[in-house]
């Protein structure tokens, strides 16, 4: 197996011999609750026809809103995977890994590898960013991509502990009603990793949603560094 080493320059990030493994969210027991946590993913048109995509993906979702969030785990590459031509194989890739206070992102290109590998794409930098505290911090490149790296709200509406009561079988009554039932993640927080992007730089869209819309098949890994 390939050893992994990670070295920052003055305002590159440089990556030698780097080999990560990949899980996803819920179903690995050794990443659930970890830094590598997925939380959610989502991809949308930032306004209706824009000819912009917007990437977001949230992770460590078990930070409570009594707990203060995390920080992000300079082991752990996030990797989002867009398939181009309707194979379900990842054709183009966006990569972003911290270092040092500020988010480095990569692609979107060809990776090197498919499937549960990865390696750092530091041939192609894409921009990077300060980490936000709690004041958001975004960058805007020379071709039009925004990002952002930092704690925000976790948007899932979910009520976790009538949800566990129903699965176990203490609730007969059921799920509770929409106007009844409590939010467990009101004020909690994700680490929250952002790109918008121009359609253009990644690549035809591959399927059409429910509205109608095109869109691209996409998911999202975490890639913790062996």
């Amino acid at each position: 197996m390939k050893k992994t080493k990670i070295y920052l320059g003055l305002a590159v990030l440089a990556v030698a011999s780097i080999i990560l493994v990949s899980a996803d969210h819920i179903d690995a027991p050794s990443t659930k609750g970890t830094t590598a946590d997925i939380a959610d993913f989502y991809g949308f048109e930032p306004t209706v026809g824009s000819d912009n995509t917007v990437f977001v993906v949230d992770i460590q979702s078990s930070v409570l809103p009594e707990l203060p969030y995390g920080e992000f785990d300079e082991n752990v590459l996030v990797e989002i995977n867009i398939d181009t031509d309707g194979d379900l194989v990842e054709d183009k890739v966006i990569q972003a890994i911290p270092r040092d206070g500020r988010m480095y992102f990569f692609g979107p290109v060809t990776p090197g590898q498919t499937g549960l590998d990865s390696q750092v794409l530091v041939d192609s930098p894409l921009g990077d960013v300060e980490i936000s505290g709690a004041t958001a911090i975004t960058e805007t490149t020379s071709n039009g991509v925004k990002l952002f790296a930092g704690p925000r709200q976790d948007a899932f509406f979910f009520d976790f502990f009538q949800f566990n009561a129903v699965i176990g079988g203490m609730a007969p009554g059921g799920f509770k009603t929409s106007a009844e039932a409590e939010n467990t993640f009101a004020g909690a927080n994700t680490m929250s990793i952002v790109v918008e992007i121009p359609n253009s730089v990644i690549g035809n869209t591959t399927a059409t949603n429910a509205l109608g819309t095109s869109v691209y098949k996409t998911w999202v890994t975490t890639n913790v560094k062996q």
